[in-house]
């Protein structure tokens, strides 16, 4: 059982949803009213690459973890022989889709993605995650997001570009920026960082530090996301300088049961510079799954 402060049994014993459960629909109908002007804007990174294309060498990915890959029968290239023809003259393409979400494309993690100890979030047993998918905590609880979204654009207020690769976003930094974060809110973290990939991806990634991760779970949003792919900073072997009781999957993830939205890209909402506005995501039905793919949008 974790000690440090968290949402275990704050929603009931078998809460597999944690701080979603704060987005009744009178949350709900509070965030459309962020929506002023009706445009819509896509946060997602585009899913592109197969094995047959260049994609391995320009598609950021952690390594060792395949690749998002996209493939079509139109030429017979991929996998399969053709086109299928369907009547004279009319021919159709299909699609396949072939997706690992941790590391490769927009996505967001559950509540079973990770854990410590023999306990998912809210004391679930850690032995219901097996090879077949997890029971407890899957990816399908979720359904549907809609919040309001709070843009924190940490390099345009610091009047960088980008983010270095070391650099981690205190807590102090968020109050500075947007100290109005309130219950149900989805903070939207930009670090600027996508600008310089590929070339960069592999050299560290600027992220939250943990008193970051706690400042929000303190003030109970129903989501984190941002633009890199661990929410957190990495370092140059692609992993968190910070020990486990500082794992900022941890403290959101495990302890919080704060879902968490990764490798976003955020450039056009950047511009806009909205002071809020409505975040939406759905991700995948998949029964099991430890996240899924997703295409959030924000509603200006």
């Amino acid at each position: 059982m974790v000690t440090e402060p968290n949402n275990w049994g704050r929603f009931g014993p078998d809460d597999q949803r944690g701080t979603l459960n704060l987005l009744t629909p009178e949350a709900v109908l509070r965030a459309l009213a962020c929506a002023r002007t009706g445009r819509v804007l896509s946060l997602s990174m585009p899913i592109r690459g197969a094995t047959s294309s260049p994609a391995p060498t320009t598609v950021p990915h952690l390594r060792g973890r395949p690749l998002p890959q996209h493939f079509m029968s139109v030429d017979g290239g991929d996998y399969a022989a053709g086109a299928r023809a369907i009547g004279a003259g009319l021919r159709m393409a299909d699609d396949a889709l072939v997706v690992t979400h941790h590391g490769t494309t927009t996505h967001m993690d559950a509540l079973c993605h990770m854990w410590e100890g023999e306990e998912l979030y809210n004391g679930h047993p850690s032995g219901r995650v097996r090879s077949y998918g997890a029971t407890r905590c899957g990816i399908e609880q979720v359904g549907g997001v809609v919040a309001r979204g709070v843009l924190f654009d940490v390099p345009g207020h610091l009047g960088m570009a980008h983010l270095p690769a070391d650099f981690r976003i205190e807590a102090a930094l968020l109050e500075e920026i947007n100290p109005g974060v309130r219950q149900g809110d989805v903070p939207v973290i930009r670090t600027g960082w996508p600008l310089t990939w590929p070339d960069t991806y592999w050299t560290g990634q600027p992220g939250l530090s943990p008193s970051a991760g706690r400042w929000l779970a303190a003030r109970d949003v129903a989501a984190v996301a941002s633009d890199n792919a661990a929410i957190g900073g990495l370092n140059a072997d692609q992993l968190a300088d910070e020990g486990l009781e500082d794992d900022l999957h941890l403290i959101l993830l495990h302890r919080h049961g704060i879902h968490l939205v990764e490798m976003l890209w955020l450039e056009e909402l950047a511009a806009a510079g909205p002071a809020d506005f409505v975040f939406v995501a759905a991700p995948l039905k998949i029964e099991g799954g430890t996240g899924s793919p997703l295409n959030p949008l924000a509603i200006l």
